[in-house]
């Protein structure tokens, strides 16, 4: 770890960091494909906890595209949950994020639908977003309101989903809850200048995850902060976490939907760094943080 490198406080969240680096080293992105999935998947197991009692769940193809349905015990919403998962489209999967949206389907007391989009470098973009797509638009064809929900690169495709869905003319988007989002930002400005070497994600990992994808960052569904209008866009929760790269892209993305007139709200987690949801079970930081996610998923489902 780097002398200079900016680092929270809160003892939880150093815990995690700790626990991180004991299974996953800070280079994993100069290693192979297949060890970065490796180690990225031990190091989902070892923060995956038993899912909440009388949820059930089960795998089937949408469109052809492979997701997971979970149903909560008590269901008092008909609306849908979409969730994109994490992990620099390169790394994550339908197990890596089980738990995560067990727990928010539970609390929300909707169904949620993860979806296990394909990953680069096997599959470059457009392939993670049309996955989306598709289910996103067989839900809307059942009639279903939906609320997209994603975490980092997860946080771009629910984003990016949105802005598809604005100009498809789907209009039964409830609601987009973008936690710590990769949306296009400038590599050499604020955030990503700032928090450069921040524990978890790197500025260097962000410009690799990019490189991989080989997204056109001129395109709105790619980098929605590049988007030429957000205006009719669906209300949306953004959370960003203070030590990391991605910082501002959340920070600038919640301003230019409030100055457009959408609903927004904004929260930044000031002692967490990237990932945070993985120590939602260890860390105050983030399990307050977690809590303002599922409240606002609930919020959107219930409107």
């Amino acid at each position: 770890m780097t002398a200079n490198r900016p680092m929270p406080e809160e003892t939880g969240i150093l815990e995690f960091l700790s626990v991180c680096s004991s299974v996953c080293s800070d280079d994993a992105v100069s290693q192979s494909t297949e060890a970065q999935r490796a180690q990225y998947d031990a190091l989902c197991a070892r923060f995956s906890p038993p899912i909440p009692a009388g949820l059930t769940f089960a795998d089937a193809p949408i469109r052809t595209v492979p997701t997971r349905c979970y149903r909560p015990r008590h269901v008092t919403s008909e609306t849908s949950l979409l969730y994109l998962h994490g992990g620099g489209f390169v790394v994550g999967s339908l197990e890596s994020h089980h738990a995560i949206c067990a727990e928010i389907a539970d609390f929300a007391g909707a169904e949620l639908v993860a979806v296990d989009y394909r990953l680069a470098p096997e599959h470059r973009w457009p392939a993670q977003t049309d996955d989306g797509f598709a289910v996103l638009s067989e839900l809307a064809s059942r009639g279903s309101r939906i609320v997209l929900i994603g975490d980092s690169a997860g946080g771009n495709l629910a984003a990016g989903l949105a802005m598809r869905a604005k100009q498809a003319g789907l209009s039964n988007i409830a609601g987009q809850v973008l936690i710590y989002p990769a949306l296009g930002g400038d590599l050499t400005a604020g955030s990503y200048v700032e928090m450069s070497e921040a524990p978890g994600l790197t500025t260097a990992d962000v410009a690799y995850y990019r490189e991989i994808l080989q997204a056109p960052q001129d395109d709105p569904v790619a980098a929605p902060l590049k988007s030429a209008s957000v205006d009719g866009l669906p209300p949306a929760f953004i959370t960003g976490a203070a030590f990391d790269p991605l910082r501002d892209d959340a920070r600038q993305y919640a301003a230019r939907l409030a100055q457009n007139g959408v609903e927004v709200w904004f929260r930044e987690e000031p002692q967490m760094v990237h990932a945070w949801l993985r120590a939602r079970h260890m860390s105050d930081g983030a399990r307050a943080g977690f809590l303002t996610v599922c409240e606002a998923v609930r919020r959107f489902a219930a409107a």
